[in-house]
């Protein structure tokens, strides 16, 4: 009960301005020209989503952070590219967990464990607070496991948006 209690305390007082203020618009388009990079290396589609805290029905129903990024997943259409191979990474600001959500193309090729290293990696740099670097790095290490599995096509087109989504 008490553990609930804090947790809903960081959100109630994580406020709406503090996530604009940690990925100002510099560093948005800097993580949106890293994507944007990186994919140019793979056949995959990287998302980056922040939000500040949950709702407080989310919170009253004890939804988890990957509970959340499963829902964003669904909301941002990841699971709408033609092979199959979008990947989400998720922040929740308030609870400082990260998550990355597969789709079924990719989750046959690389497994939980290596998308919860690169997880860590990322809470590790926030922890400093360094996000542009640990968002940059993230998306980094995803799009290393994509390379392995999904090589460039001759006619890559982008089918999910590479900026950052703000929550």
């Amino acid at each position: 009960m008490v553990k609930k209690i804090v947790r809903t305390m960081k959100h109630l007082f994580m406020p709406p301005w503090r996530v604009a203020m940690l990925f100002p618009a510099p560093t948005r388009i800097v993580i949106a020209k890293a994507i944007q990079d990186c994919e140019a290396q793979h056949g995959g589609e990287i998302r980056f989503a922040v939000e500040g805290a949950l709702h407080l029905r989310a919170l009253w129903h004890e939804q988890t952070a990957r509970e959340r990024a499963l829902e964003v997943f669904s909301q941002l259409r990841i699971w709408d590219t033609a092979d199959n191979n979008g990947v989400l990474i998720y922040l929740l600001l308030a609870d400082r967990d990260v998550e990355i959500v597969a789709d079924r193309g990719i989750v046959a090729h690389v497994g939980g464990e290596d998308w919860e290293q690169i997880c860590r990696e990322m809470e590790s740099a926030f922890r400093t607070p360094r996000y542009e670097e640990g968002v940059i790095a993230g998306v980094r290490a995803v799009s290393a496991k994509l390379a392995q599995h999904f090589p460039p096509g001759e006619q890559r087109q982008n089918q999910l948006p590479d900026m950052p989504v703000l929550m």
